[in-house]
């Protein structure tokens, strides 16, 4: 390419399309003492490298011309041809953030541990469960042998025959209360307040007493009430407050007793 090849063109493009150069310096922030040392070729008055490559990219977008035509005669006209050869395109896959493996891993320590926190809720329960069903239980003891025949005497034959509503009074009342949702609770054993506070849901709480308790929830749906180990009725309708009374004579209605007055 002759030399003032690459300005005139410019300089031609520019007017063809009635473009003063105050317009080019208005749309592409070049100044005009740059864009008349382009359309001149005076490269001496240019800032050179990089600088020169982007003036040439930013007025060819603005006249609506191909960049890299024009950049490969601004090239040619500045003798420049010994630009480095683009690199080859590696189409490699992005590595993951290194972030990435330790969320992974706190995340499942998060989940074994809600695992073994259940688990091991799970077991409070059910032993609790079987520790107030043990107590309840009456024992069964081998009784002395009949003379001669090698036959055990049971203990309900040896002993003298008792009253059941006065065995059974003797039995130590436990009350779990359970929650599936957070609600307020009030206790009174044996007329002797115990509770009386919001229990968060997902909590059991075991009370003692002789005769009864006084139950009083905000929400009779989010509790569930276990007389030594006996689920006992809801206190009252879903949603709702409500007070229920709970002594021996439940826990015998819940072991298929006969109501006694």
């Amino acid at each position: 390419m002759a030399t003032g090849t690459f300005g005139e063109r410019l300089k031609r493009e520019r007017e063809m399309r009635e473009v003063s150069l105050k317009e080019v310096t208005s749309a592409t922030r070049i100044g005009p003492r740059f864009l008349e040392a382009l359309e001149n070729e005076e490269w001496e008055k240019l800032p050179g490298g990089i600088f020169n490559r982007g003036f040439v990219r930013s007025i060819a977008r603005f006249l609506g011309l191909d960049e890299e035509n024009l950049l490969a005669e601004y090239d040619l006209a500045r003798g420049d041809q010994s630009m480095p050869a683009p690199q080859p395109y590696e189409n490699k896959l992005p590595r993951p953030p290194i972030w990435l493996p330790i969320l992974a891993v706190l995340a499942l320590l998060a989940v074994l541990g809600g695992l073994v926190a259940g688990g091991v809720y799970g077991w409070r329960r059910y032993a609790a469960y079987r520790a107030a069903k043990h107590s309840s239980s009456p024992s069964l003891l081998p009784g002395p042998t009949q003379p001669g025949t090698g036959t055990a005497i049971s203990s309900a034959a040896t002993a003298p025959s008792s009253d059941p509503v006065t065995s059974s009074a003797t039995v130590p009342l436990d009350l779990a209360v359970s929650t599936s949702a957070a609600t307020r609770v009030r206790i009174l054993a044996d007329g002797t307040a115990l509770l009386d506070a919001e229990i968060p849901a997902g909590e059991t709480h075991h009370f003692s007493a002789t005769q009864q308790f006084e139950v009083t929830v905000a929400d009779s749906s989010a509790v569930l009430l276990e007389l030594n180990g006996r689920a006992m009725p809801p206190v009252g309708t879903p949603g709702a407050s409500g007070t229920i009374m709970l002594s021996q004579k439940d826990l015998r209605q819940a072991s298929g007793g006969t109501p006694q007055p």
